[in-house]
């Protein structure tokens, strides 16, 4: 039996204690489940952590950081996060804390950065979070910026993940436009790749592309191209292997594993087709050199957000991977066998509601955040 750390056992109780604003009950394949609101009213949230509080760090796409008690109590924005461009699907977008957290307090947010004239692109900020009454970011950082910057609103990606070894993973968009999309096949171009870089910017020297002999003009922090527009990574709990998903145009949303220099199609090749119904590429849904998707969807469900379940309140589904959908509002629950997905279950269409990211608690229970503009924090538990 493994042991649960005090600091875990905190976050438990902290997190049991609310008394939630609305409760609603579900039958699934497996379990029944129980979906509480915890709070209400954030303006498009796009991702939230965890603190060692028991407190959720949320972001809020128009650009406000914000704490929000287990109660539902929302906090003022804190002050401190880099300016935003939140046209179209920009934004504040993602939120992590630094492995070392605890002792360094260091925050890592993407966002959609203002460039020259009309263009912008992804980047990612860490700051120090203080403990104040009143908190703050303090002493921003700007670490990776998506390069080149281009005139376009949509497709910014981007989900952080660290890895064990303490690595930050970067999932990006490949900005959406055709005058530019065929970048997510240039390696000289950060648009539609995932890029690995460690915590304060600079690029590990076991990168596929960092050695300058043989990468031919490659950017260093190039980890895999040929990605869409990500919107969801993950760890998975036992290979420690980054999965991570992306939106398909029409048809032909993908979870990938994403390996050092590999290519996973776009625009080349896709399970979809061009939203004027024309073919992607040739038409074409595999080629040699291309790397399969794990799992596709077709009609899109608009992915967002993605976790793998390891918690005990809901036995049931350990081993389960949960993806949020924006197109078809659900969740997704996949169940696999390695890295084979053997099943799909859609889950909670009847509340009708976008997820936009997915996130286990230190309690167990999944958390999602939907995408309204007055949008919730939901938890999910089994109904006993």
């Amino acid at each position: 039996m493994i042991r649960r750390s005090a600091l875990a056992l905190a976050l438990s109780a902290a997190l049991a204690a609310p008394a939630f604003a609305l409760e609603q009950t579900f039958d699934t394949e497996k379990v029944k489940i129980r979906v509480e609101t915890v709070a209400e009213g954030l303006e498009h949230p796009w991702a939230l952590a965890f603190l060692p509080d028991g407190n959720f760090l949320v972001t809020e796409r128009p650009g406000f950081l914000r704490i929000v008690t287990p109660q539902g109590k929302i906090g003022d924005a804190i002050y401190g996060v880099p300016e935003v461009d939140a046209r179209g699907q920009g934004g504040l977008l993602d939120v992590v804390l630094d492995p070392d957290f605890a002792e360094n307090r260091l925050v890592y947010l993407s966002y959609a950065e203002k460039g020259e004239g009309n263009e912008n692109g992804t980047a990612v900020a860490r700051g120090h979070l203080t403990e104040s009454m009143s908190p703050q970011l303090r002493d921003v950082d700007v670490i990776f910026r998506q390069q080149p910057k281009e005139p376009s609103t949509l497709h910014f990606g981007s989900r952080l993940v660290f890895d064990r070894e303490g690595h930050l993973f970067i999932a990006l968009g490949e900005r959406s436009k055709t005058a530019f999309r065929g970048q997510a096949q240039d390696l000289d171009s950060h648009l539609g790749k995932v890029v690995r870089i460690w915590p304060d910017g600079t690029v590990p020297e076991d990168n596929p592309f960092a050695d300058p002999d043989n990468a031919a003009g490659a950017l260093p922090e190039i980890w895999s191209y040929g990605h869409r527009n990500q919107q969801g990574a993950a760890l998975h709990p036992e290979t420690g292997a980054l999965w991570t998903h992306e939106h398909g145009p029409r048809g032909g949303d993908e979870v990938n594993i994403p390996r050092p220099a590999h290519n996973y199609g776009w625009p080349l090749v896709s399970y979809g087709t061009n939203y004027d119904l024309t073919p992607v590429g040739t038409g074409e849904s595999s080629r040699e050199g291309v790397v399969e998707p794990v799992h596709y969807w077709v009609p899109s469900i608009g992915p967002s957000g993605m976790a793998f379940y390891t918690g005990d309140e809901i036995p049931e589904w350990q081993g389960n991977l949960f993806v949020g959908g924006l197109a078809i509002p659900q969740l997704a629950r996949l169940t696999l066998d390695g890295e084979e997905v053997t099943g799909e279950e859609a889950l909670l269409k009847d509340l009708g509601l976008r997820i936009r990211d997915v996130a286990q608690g230190p309690d167990g229970a999944l958390y999602l955040l939907t995408d309204e503009e007055d949008g919730q924090i939901l938890r999910l538990t089994r109904a006993e």
